[in-house]
């Protein structure tokens, strides 16, 4: 019969790298108190990280020692473990399409969940609520377009909407031109009249 925190470490190192290990998840092996102090013991120990309040991961180890998970690989199963939808920040997405230069110093990801900090050792990552027609289209190309936009703003939306109406898939650009309807004003009239181009 394995103790509490040997029960926590199987399940744990049996999710992939950024896997979520949460209390709640071990109530049936002993009381609230007994499942947090195991899990206090084993981020003491090293053999856990807490990125955030009920929220921890294994530290990957490699042959240049321990380190923590890729952010993204959180990221993705905080998104599988609480049904969030969680994407990548409007700078990140403008850079990814190649709407601008700029390298986001901070990474930060959107969420329909609460704001949040995920703390990686010393880095940290921002989880910011984000209204529901940002995350809308979910993590594909016309939904990171729509991010895009928002993030760049009103004076930037005819020339980035001819550069994404070029390279954005056909498919995903008649994404993007249906749900307008649920966009802010300015973003509708954009789109529409990068549409109307044709």
């Amino acid at each position: 019969m394995n103790t509490l925190p040997e029960a926590v470490l199987l399940h744990a190192h049996s999710l992939p790298e950024g896997g979520i290990v949460s209390p709640k998840e071990f109530l049936h092996l002993g009381t609230r108190a007994a499942v947090d102090q195991a899990m206090s013991r084993l981020t003491k120990a090293g053999k856990l990280l807490r990125v955030a309040r009920g929220s921890y991961v294994v530290p990957v180890s490699s042959r240049f020692g321990t380190r923590a998970p890729a952010p993204e690989k959180v990221v993705e199963a905080l998104s599988a473990h609480s049904g969030e939808v969680v994407v990548a920040h409007g700078a990140t997405a403008a850079n990814a399409l190649g709407l601008t230069q700029q390298v986001p110093i901070r990474e930060i990801y959107l969420t329909s969940g609460r704001s949040r900090t995920l703390q990686f050792g010393r880095s940290e990552i921002m989880v910011k609520h984000a209204p529901r027609w940002m995350l809308a289209l979910g993590a594909g190309p016309a939904g990171a377009a729509v991010r895009a936009l928002a993030w760049l703003g009103p004076l930037h939306a005819r020339r980035s909407l001819a550069t994404l109406h070029r390279s954005l898939p056909p498919s995903e650009w008649q994404t993007l031109a249906a749900t307008r309807a649920a966009l802010p004003s300015w973003m509708a009239r954009a789109i529409g009249e990068e549409a109307a181009h044709g």
